[in-house]
């Protein structure tokens, strides 16, 4: 499983989501800004850190 952390992209979020391929990540990661942060517009680059911040989630659980 595939694992995004917001807190990692806006500090103090706690919301976090898993699946089985980055594009389902990042497509809930997407909406989440939206609905959560306010974000009307989602540049390529909230997409790209976005993608740089999802991990494998055996090896987040190992660290």
């Amino acid at each position: 499983m595939r694992l995004f952390e917001c807190g990692s992209l806006v500090p103090g979020c706690e919301w976090h989501t898993r699946a089985s391929d980055d594009a389902e990540v990042v497509r809930r990661a997407v909406e989440h800004m939206r609905t959560a942060h306010g974000e009307t517009t989602i540049r390529e680059n909230m997409v790209e850190n976005i993608k740089q911040r999802i991990v494998d989630e055996n090896t987040a659980d190992a660290a």
